[in-house]
């Protein structure tokens, strides 16, 4: 299994790539960070630096969106940084959440998502993409090869995944919805006549090792709730379409589709959201998500907790599982990761047998 930690670009962007530089060193493959551009500072810039910085990591957001840059912009980035560093970027993207909403946007249609989707891959990959009717190029991008991944949570965008994504990225860790989400993104893939299995898997949340006392457990949830206020953004619009699990639809011409109630239950007693605490520890917008549900999105506890879930992740057929780094414990969980987690789950061969 690779593993990746997701950082946000708080300042001093000089401690995001000192922690990216740590990430490598301790085993980890990738290095993803927020795209919100008025809460956290730019992660292009970021990246560029993280890239400097290390050898062998791949970088990128999770998630961008289709709706705050022109996507010839953002396939631009993505080529000219590997032309820079050799390939060594990634594109996460989803319809959009904190940097649209911000700006007072929404989140783009599936079918806006769909089609920036082929114009960044195209145009990142060295090839003609028709935008806006007219065919374009990148006339001095020469085997930039650039990966997109897909965030998806509810039927439909699960769907658009298994078509079109080369990854899928689920944003979090709850077994059975993994399985729910990973077998929906697979059916839709071959259905379109494309190779399941050739699909990265993702699963992304917040990790926080601890001991196994209440009161350390306790702080661990506490730490991490934020995770389920910002996952419940995307669940309260599946529920709008789709209703609350029980596969009567949720809106006027909505058809019926079944959503697992462990997904969709927990938002009943969702008030609203204050973005300006998005992703950070103490959101008080987030007091209505239940402990079990920061159990079951989230990897808390001793190590061995966190290696018997990740076991069982990776036998459903996760490839990757990203940590989320966004509580008082940042350093001390990323070590106890490098030195503790990654060697438990991926031992090495022996030498001689």
């Amino acid at each position: 299994m690779d593993f990746g930690v997701v950082l946000q670009n708080d300042p001093p962007a000089a401690r995001v790539v000192e922690f990216a530089r740590q990430a490598e060193l301790l085993g980890f493959t990738h290095v993803w960070t927020f795209d919100s551009h008025l809460l956290w500072q730019e992660p292009y810039v970021v990246y560029s630096q993280i890239l400097a910085s290390t050898r062998k990591v791949l970088v990128g957001p999770m998630v961008t969106n289709p709706a705050t840059r022109d996507w010839t912009v953002t396939a631009s980035l993505f080529a000219t940084l590997n032309e820079m560093f050799g390939n060594r970027t990634i594109c996460g993207i989803g319809r959009g959440d904190s940097a649209v909403r911000v700006i007072n946007g929404k989140p783009v249609t599936l079918a806006t998502l769909r089609e920036s989707i082929g114009v960044i891959r195209a145009l990142a990959n060295g090839e003609q993409a028709d935008y806006k009717g007219t065919l374009l190029q990148f006339p001095w991008s020469v085997g930039s090869k650039l990966p997109i991944w897909m965030a998806a949570y509810g039927p439909k965008a699960l769907a658009l995944a298994g078509e079109v994504a080369d990854g899928f990225i689920l944003q979090l860790a709850d077994p059975a919805i993994t399985e729910w989400s990973i077998a929906a993104v697979r059916k839709a893939a071959a259905d379109a006549g494309r190779d399941p299995e050739a699909i990265t898997i993702c699963v992304a949340a917040p990790a926080y090792v601890t001991d196994d006392t209440a009161a350390a457990r306790a702080h661990a949830r506490d730490q991490c709730r934020w995770f389920g206020g910002m996952v419940g953004n995307h669940v309260a619009d599946i529920v709008a379409r789709y209703g609350s699990g029980d596969g009567t639809g949720g809106g006027a011409g909505s058809a019926p589709v079944t959503v697992p109630k462990a997904l969709s239950d927990y938002i009943a007693g969702r008030q609203g959201y204050d973005y300006n605490s998005h992703g950070k520890a103490g959101n008080t917008h987030t007091d209505f998500v239940p402990d079990e549900v920061i159990e079951r999105f989230c990897l808390l506890g001793p190590v061995e907790d966190h290696v018997a879930r990740l076991r069982e992740l990776e036998s459903l057929g996760v490839d990757q599982f990203a940590l989320y780094l966004q509580h008082d414990a940042k350093a001390e969980t990323l070590a106890a990761y490098g030195d503790k987690v990654l060697p438990a789950v991926n031992v090495r061969k022996s030498a001689k047998t």
